[in-house]
């Protein structure tokens, strides 16, 4: 029996409206609730919060001082369509990319890495 079920998922962040405003864009989803501290974007069902953690520091990614702690998959039909509308609402594409032609690693605007993949079940 379950515990409980997964309500939302909560991202770290300098700029809490700013990246609510990315991820919606990405998810199709809208922002419902902002505040300079808070978040959330409704998308399909399931929530994404974006909360301001004073001295942010975003995650290095594959290696560094600051480690990254989570990150979320995206599923697409189209790497390449995915990749340009990615890059064009604001997300970096990675220098490590382990296997491009399945899925394909990039840091949201607050550096958290995430990736758009064909191989993820639906």
């Amino acid at each position: 029996m379950a515990v409980g079920r997964l309500g939302a998922v909560a991202i770290d962040c300098a700029e809490p409206e700013a990246l609510a405003e990315f991820w919606a864009a990405m998810l199709g989803g809208e922002v419902a609730f902002r505040s300079p501290q808070f978040c959330a974007v409704g998308a399909g069902g399931t929530w994404l919060s974006t909360v301001r953690v004073d001295d942010y520091t975003p995650p290095s990614w594959p290696a560094g001082a600051t480690p990254k702690q989570f990150h979320l998959d995206l599923a697409v039909t189209d790497l390449d369509a995915a990749e340009a509308e990615a890059v064009g609402l604001g997300a970096c594409k990675a220098d490590e990319q382990p296997a491009p032609d399945r899925w394909r690693v990039f840091l949201d605007p607050a550096g958290h890495p995430f990736c758009l993949s064909t191989q993820i079940p639906s």
